[in-house]
């Protein structure tokens, strides 16, 4: 483990993410294109996006049980094989139902990688390494989306809709080679666990969702990250440019802000996971609750928000994308690695599923104000735009709830194992302590 070849699989599986990352964020940044070509409005537009996350999510469970029984070479690589045949049909597509097809098989093939990418790091590298190397799995990965908005769409600007969308299938094709050439499940010579021989398909999926830790990753991932989601992938744009009054300029200046801020907030969440691994709930509580507060700030603020407030919010934002791969966390502590990808697929529905409830709530507010008047200002107005994005608030909320509940249940299972978790205000005193025992003996 941590061997040279290690860093090979971790950094081919590391870029078979980043590329899907880019495969899923294209459609976002060639609106106005995709408009022109499929002779669509927003609504027919916004279904591309919603329908491919559809199939992303209710994948999950299902790739993370096949990735179990078939490893994560076998899957990645199909994953790249669906990303290229969709982009290949995006490419060629002139009619609404068959760039809706590509954009499916987009989905299904990104919904492959990020959970087989994540198996492979608990099974090359060692425990203390992992959390770490699971946050800058996440936030590597993250660079997709910059390429998708600076040389895919510069490539579509020179030399057309097909081309680009050719290119980024070739992108796919070149991770299918580099996968059977150089990825492989374990290290030679890993044993595989006796325990899960004698589990079937069934029983695996029972195992892990029995699990309270499992649980316990899937209302972490639930409520701390579909904010970010929701913001960056829907609704973000809009509420900044038509609710708030900023141009579009600003509000493309903070998208990339988000990105950045996500890139750079992965490896210290990754440090204080692994220093403090009896702590990770709370902390995701406490970003919860700042995500929570600086919406309700931005919501109630009144008149245009301060560009410095905005900002705030973005920022906090991009923190929950780190802060959600504490669930994945979660899930490699309390399973074994044979049920793994099972229990890391269940973990990675919540966010996703958290993102299409509160898209579709948010939608469904705006429209219901607008058809009974309460907002005549327009459909995009801000007071439209208050009273639909605080649904967030009631999202956080419930996942909120749904934490302290199985978190009593984890924590009672540490303890019968010998493993109490002190109350928080004795782990920062013993903390304090030892950082003024630290402080003396310096001297």
């Amino acid at each position: 483990m941590n061997s040279w070849r290690a860093w090979t699989v971790w950094g081919i599986g590391v870029f078979a993410y980043l590329v899907a990352v880019m495969q899923r964020t294209s459609f976002g940044v060639v609106g106005l294109e995709a408009t022109d070509r499929f002779h669509a409005g927003g609504a027919v537009l916004s279904a591309f996006t919603v329908l491919q996350l559809v199939v992303y999510a209710s994948l999950q469970i299902p790739v993370g049980m096949l990735v179990d029984r078939f490893g994560s070479r076998v899957m990645v690589a199909i994953g790249a094989v669906f990303m290229a045949l969709g982009q290949l049909q995006m490419s060629v597509a002139e009619s609404v139902v068959t760039g809706i097809i590509g954009r499916m098989l987009v989905g299904m093939g990104d919904a492959m990688t990020f959970v087989s990418v994540l198996r492979l790091v608990p099974l090359w590298f060692n425990a203390k390494r992992t959390p770490l190397l699971t946050q800058l799995t996440g936030m590597l990965g993250m660079l997709g989306q910059l390429i998708s908005v600076i040389p895919f769409l510069a490539l579509l600007h020179a030399r057309g809709w097909t081309a680009g969308f050719l290119s980024l299938a070739s992108m796919s094709v070149l991770v299918v080679v580099l996968v059977l050439a150089f990825l492989r499940n374990a290290p030679a010579g890993a044993a595989k666990p006796a325990e899960g021989a004698p589990e079937g398909t069934r029983a695996v999926l029972a195992a892990a969702w029995r699990q309270p830790g499992t649980r316990l990753g899937l209302w972490s991932h639930f409520t701390v990250q579909f904010s970010g989601n929701v913001f960056a992938l829907a609704w973000g744009f809009p509420f900044m440019v038509a609710g708030e009054g900023y141009p579009s300029a600003t509000a493309a200046g903070l998208m990339s802000f988000f990105v950045v801020v996500a890139l750079f907030a992965g490896p210290p969440m990754g440090r204080f996971v692994s220093r403090h691994p009896l702590r990770r709930s709370t902390l995701v509580l406490i970003i919860t609750g700042l995500t929570a507060l600086v919406w309700a700030v931005v919501l109630i603020w009144p008149g245009q928000a301060p560009l410095w407030l905005l900002v705030l919010l973005v920022a906090i934002l991009a923190i929950g994308g780190p802060s959600s791969m504490i669930g994945f966390d979660f899930a490699r502590t309390f399973n074994p690695s044979h049920r793994l990808g099972t229990a890391t697929g269940i973990v990675n529905s919540g966010g996703f599923v958290a993102a299409l409830v509160t898209m579709f709530l948010i939608g469904y507010l705006l429209d219901v104000q607008h058809g009974l008047g309460l907002s005549p200002a327009g459909l995009y107005s801000l007071d439209a735009f208050r009273v639909a994005l605080a649904a967030q608030l009631v999202i956080m909320a419930f996942g909120s709830a749904m934490i302290l509940g199985v978190r009593r249940k984890v924590r009672r299972q540490l303890a019968a194992s010998g493993v109490p978790v002190p109350p928080l205000r004795e782990a920062l005193r013993y903390a304090w302590a030892d950082v003024r025992s630290r402080r003396s003996n310096g001297r």
